[in-house]
């Protein structure tokens, strides 16, 4: 599906899902367009994008590619820029996708393949002030804003649910590890794709900074976009070391109850080494043992026995060993 955002008597108007003529007839109009995004677009709808204004769209292996070379570049006419942005899949679970922005005759494409709420907003956002918005440039760095301000939410977010689990670990009387090793993993699972998708905007708003093409004005938006991103990158860093603390202190609690329960074994097995001692030579097989022929043998083979293993007991509690 394609979105055309065409500006029209200082209106913005968005035309989605467009007969094939009507559609061709609109794209002919390029002073007036302003932004078309592609969603789910077919082949079809990629090749007549890429015929109607020359352009080359990257696919679907190149998106991914992770070098520099493959994630910005720009020619005489037109910028393109792969990047991450966080989407929530089915399972709820946030993870990254790459979406392509290419600028070219002041007009943004936008290829996406899942729904982003940023993309939802922005086109409100669109269509309520046409007058920001002059030029695909001033709608990338909106994007840009939106989605920044979005990955500080998760963040802090992140931040207080580690602080609500720092303070758990702490002070429950009772510790279901299982439990808070999971939370914890999906905190560091979910920081780590917060930082590697502000690693990767920042890369692209780096590149649009030293570019020609982008003007004044939206190189000094894009600045500041640039500053709350470096910001975030401190922050998940920040983050991430209180997460590798908790990751710490469960793992030397978990180390400290494993002792405990060593201890206690090592202890219940010395205590019992001496009446195992004692039974073991009464069970021998001799002709002649003496002690069996007592009267009270049994009683005071008891006895010694119950002694033999409440002394070592009461040894090792005076030693604050149990």
């Amino acid at each position: 599906m394609i979105n055309i955002f065409v500006r029209r008597n200082g209106l913005i108007e968005r035309k989605s899902q467009l007969l094939n003529v009507t559609r061709a007839a609109i794209l002919k109009e390029q002073d007036k367009i302003l932004w078309i995004d592609l969603f789910h677009p077919s082949t079809d709808e990629i090749n007549h994008i890429s015929k109607t204004y020359n352009l080359e769209i990257p696919t679907k292996e190149e998106r991914e590619e992770i070098e520099q070379s493959a994630r910005y570049w720009e020619d005489s006419g037109s910028i393109t820029i792969n990047t991450y942005f966080l989407v929530r899949s089915l399972e709820s679970e946030l993870h990254n996708e790459t979406i392509t922005f290419l600028l070219c005759k002041n007009i943004l494409f936008t290829l996406r393949y899942s729904e982003f709420r940023v993309f939802d907003e922005i086109q409100q956002i669109v269509l309520a002030t046409p007058r920001v918005f002059e030029d695909g440039f001033d709608l990338i760095g909106k994007i840009f804003e939106i989605r920044v301000e979005k990955d500080a939410d998760l963040l802090e977010s992140a931040a207080k649910n580690t602080r609500a689990l720092r303070k758990r670990v702490f002070n429950s009387q009772v510790i279901n590890y299982d439990e808070m090793l999971e939370e914890l993993s999906s905190l560091q699972e979910l920081n780590m794709s917060v930082r590697d998708s502000l690693f990767d905007k920042r890369r692209a708003i780096t590149a649009i900074l030293k570019s020609d093409k982008a003007d004044s004005d939206m190189k000094k938006n894009i600045t500041i976009v640039l500053k709350d991103l470096n910001s975030l990158v401190e922050f998940t860093a920040v983050n991430m070391h209180a997460l590798d603390n908790i990751q710490t202190i469960l793992t030397n609690q978990i180390n400290i109850e494993q002792n405990k329960t060593i201890k206690l074994f090592t202890v219940v097995t010395v205590a019992m080494m001496p009446p195992t001692l004692i039974g073991t030579i009464y069970g021998m097989n001799f002709d002649y043992m003496p002690e069996t022929h007592w009267d009270f043998a049994y009683p005071v083979v008891l006895v010694i026995m119950i002694l033999s293993t409440i002394f070592p007991i009461i040894y090792f509690k005076k030693k604050g060993w149990i």
